[in-house]
């Protein structure tokens, strides 16, 4: 009796689940396909990103092998074109290779690619700080002290491991203006530092030594 009534319960729920299947058919088959075409669109968008990438690194490599080959034709263009795309490896590294060449004269233009990199672009946090950092370096010439801070607060008020370098940076533009005791606070800042490298602390003791001691 016990297996009879276990026989009507199963097939009383295989009827039923083949029910549902019956009444939800039609949305059971329109979820099917967006999980499919969610598939092909993913697994496109990852060959489409390698093959841009794989394009990407291609046009940066020749454009630094014709610089050292001395062919500079419309070498800013390429490398403004690759800054442009976006690109969380190859915007930075073209943009670099543009600023550590010297191949853009104007500060606002050099400016404007910073903050593309620093705001438009989904940088690591690293790279972002490292970034921040070098164009509170090469601002440091022409801003004035508010600018600068400004420019590396974001950098000076984090755990990045290039905050000692952003707080050297302030201690030495304090102490080419003559601001000796703002440049002296920043120095022992650094000190206070748990992860400062022994480097970087056998640096600014030496500065403090220099330019400090009675």
């Amino acid at each position: 009796m016990d297996e009879e009534i276990e026989i009507i319960n199963t097939n009383t729920r295989i009827e039923k689940f083949k029910n549902f299947l019956i009444a939800k058919r039609k949305q059971l088959i329109t979820l099917l396909l967006i999980i499919v075409l969610l598939l092909i669109s993913f697994f496109g968008y990852q060959d489409y990103d390698s093959r841009s990438k794989e394009k990407l690194a291609n046009k940066f490599n020749q454009i630094v092998i014709n610089f050292d080959a001395g062919k500079k034709e419309n070498i800013n263009y390429k490398l403004l074109e690759i800054i442009n795309t976006k690109d969380i490896t190859y915007s930075p590294l073209a943009f670099f290779f543009l600023l550590d060449n010297d191949l853009i004269a104007s500060s606002d233009e050099i400016n404007s690619y910073f903050d593309l990199l620093i705001n438009e672009i989904s940088l690591q946090k690293e790279i972002k700080n490292l970034t921040i950092y070098k164009k509170g370096l090469y601002n440091s010439d022409f801003v004035n002290e508010n600018e600068l801070l400004n420019i590396l607060n974001p950098v000076i008020k984090s755990e990045s491991i290039w905050k000692p370098q952003a707080m050297y940076l302030m201690a030495e533009f304090y102490l080419a203006k003559s601001q000796k005791q703002k440049s002296k606070d920043f120095f022992n800042q650094i000190l206070n530092i748990e992860t400062i490298s022994p480097k970087i602390k056998l640096e600014v003791k030496r500065r403090l030594r220099s330019e400090f001691s009675d």
